[in-house]
């Protein structure tokens, strides 16, 4: 009952504040962290040394992590209600829902604004990593969906899962690899190597959660009045065709309850339907929206009844 108490404040917190400044955030100094580590990165090592250094990096920042994650844990477990909001409000710096509604929100105001250079800005620089300069429209308004559907695995029921399964430890160790992988799992130069002990736990990490964010997704476009089944089918069917073993469940189930086709060039094509515009990121946002409520409600169901 506390552990769910906890989540459900941590969430309500983010969804009426937000993140706190970059410089007071626990995931920036996470980030600060691989940072100093990447720039060490030695020019010319071998592969083999490469995958070593990176993982002990990744291992070393999790474990740290985790650790002072740990530690505010044992401060508070009889803090009371005291303790509860305090947990709460270490939870919430690893969650980011506010935020990713906020920036799927500004993508979609300037698409519709027909600003497509302030569009191709905001897709950028808060919510994809690709190159955004040459996207045209529709795959600015998808690569939008596609972050939506993805990073409610991400930024929402991963750290949930986790941290009801093994506590604010559990919340900040899965942050720590996940902002690893975000940082260090490139399959280019020596990051191929450098992050590919971050990239692979990110994998395992997100293999239960994506499962149950994708078809949370399902039910949630058909409560919304989109086309729920579509959702399912297009999941089941097009889950595989992205590199990453877990973001084609979610995004796929988007394409599907949106009756749009997601592509991101050169890579993958999920769903049959047209190109996205700007009132399909915005519907995203609320499927999104209603998919957190669903997820939370069933981890915490589970959580009690257990």
């Amino acid at each position: 009952m506390r552990s769910v108490a906890v989540l459900v404040l941590a969430i309500a917190i983010d969804i009426a504040f937000g993140d706190p400044p970059g410089r007071l955030h626990p995931v920036a100094w996470i980030g600060a962290l691989y940072a100093r580590g990447r720039a060490w990165l030695p020019g010319g090592a071998a592969p083999r040394f490469l995958v070593v250094a990176g993982g002990a990096l990744t291992v070393g920042v999790v474990a740290l992590a985790a650790g002072a994650a740990a530690a505010v844990a044992w401060a508070t477990r009889d803090a009371g209600v005291a303790g509860v909001l305090l947990d709460a409000l270490a939870l919430k710096a690893t969650l980011a829902l506010r935020g990713l509604v906020r920036a799927a929100q500004r993508v979609a105001r300037a698409l519709a604004c027909e600003d497509l250079a302030a569009a191709r800005d905001a897709v950028g620089v808060h919510l994809v990593s690709r190159p955004t300069a040459a996207l045209d429209g529709p795959r600015v308004a998808s690569a939008a969906v596609e972050s939506t559907a993805e990073n409610l695995t991400d930024a929402i029921v991963a750290p949930a899962f986790f941290f009801l399964v093994f506590g604010l430890p559990g919340a900040f160790a899965y942050r720590a690899v996940n902002t690893a992988d975000a940082m260090l799992g490139y399959r280019e130069g020596a990051l191929e190597y450098f992050g590919k002990v971050a990239a692979r736990l990110d994998d395992a990490l997100n293999f239960v959660p994506a499962r149950i964010a994708a078809p949370a997704l399902a039910l949630a476009a058909g409560l919304a009045g989109h086309d729920g089944r579509g959702a399912l089918r297009t999941m089941w069917r097009h889950h595989g065709r992205t590199a990453s073993p877990n973001a084609g469940w979610t995004m796929a189930a988007m394409a599907g309850g949106l009756g749009v086709t997601l592509e991101k060039p050169g890579a993958y094509r999920l769903g049959l339907g047209r190109l996205p515009d700007a009132r399909d990121v915005e519907a995203a946002v609320r499927i999104m929206a209603a998919a957190t409520a669903i997820s939370i409600a069933l981890l915490s169901a589970v959580t009690l009844a257990i």
